[in-house]
């Protein structure tokens, strides 16, 4: 795919790795709309902000409505309240799924008509190696990022017959502020922002973007025992 003639939704644009995302496509030449709660916090040199919550079905038509020329999506817009599954507050927990599931399918109903009807593109869900082991302490986190990932593979094989390519990107722990408390190795959003292109520009299906997400898909084959070696 050439980039330099896209024209790309990002959601989440204005901080962190939306921003990096954001940064990255407008250095190869895409006209980028710059998808945030607050267009006014959008402070990149040539990107479009636009006005997009992804939990407001009104927000997601208004923007779809607003654009009309869009070839690529980028699911990226996510949440984290560090909800577990058996003591948190049921709201924390419902909106991680209301952003990483319900969300990001709204937005892909409302915009994947659009792509279809420019000739087709692409569109990337920003999934995590969470997709695939999940972490009881942020268990709602991880059980909404898995069900991002069975959506992903679901919608990919939907919408292969309108020349739309669904990829799905899989990354550990990035340097932003969603993460400020953790105290582990993190990557640079920079630097998988071009992993994530460059996979969007080779159509890739799946983008392993780091050791941790790597190690991640590996487990899956070991079973129970290797995910979770702390069971008895």
């Amino acid at each position: 795919m050439d980039l330099s003639v896209s024209t790309v939704l990002v959601t989440g644009a204005n901080r962190g790795f939306g921003r990096a995302l954001t940064a990255e496509l407008l250095s190869r030449g895409a006209t980028v709309y710059a998808g945030a709660r607050n267009p006014d916090q959008v402070d990149l040199p040539g990107a479009k902000p636009i006005a997009l919550d992804i939990t407001d079905p009104a927000s997601v038509a208004a923007a779809a409505a607003a654009t009309g020329d869009v070839t690529v999506l980028v699911n990226n817009a996510g949440s984290s309240t560090g909800a577990d599954l058996l003591a948190a507050d049921p709201d924390d927990i419902r909106l991680e799924m209301d952003t990483h599931f319900f969300g990001t399918l709204s937005v892909v109903r409302a915009f994947a008509p659009q792509i279809a009807a420019n000739g087709g593109g692409a569109i990337l869900n920003v999934l995590s190696g969470l997709s695939w082991i999940s972490f009881p302490e942020i268990g709602a986190y991880c059980a909404a990022k898995s069900a991002e990932w069975s959506l992903t593979n679901a919608l990919r094989v939907q919408l292969a017959d309108q020349n739309i390519r669904v990829a799905g990107l899989h990354v550990g722990y990035m340097d932003t502020d969603m993460v400020r408390a953790v105290d582990a190795e993190k990557s640079d959003p920079a630097d998988i922002a071009r992993i994530a292109v460059d996979g969007i520009a080779a159509g890739a299906y799946e983008i392993l973007a780091d050791s941790a997400a790597r190690r991640a898909q590996a487990a899956l084959a070991g079973g129970v025992s290797v995910l979770y070696p702390q069971l008895p």
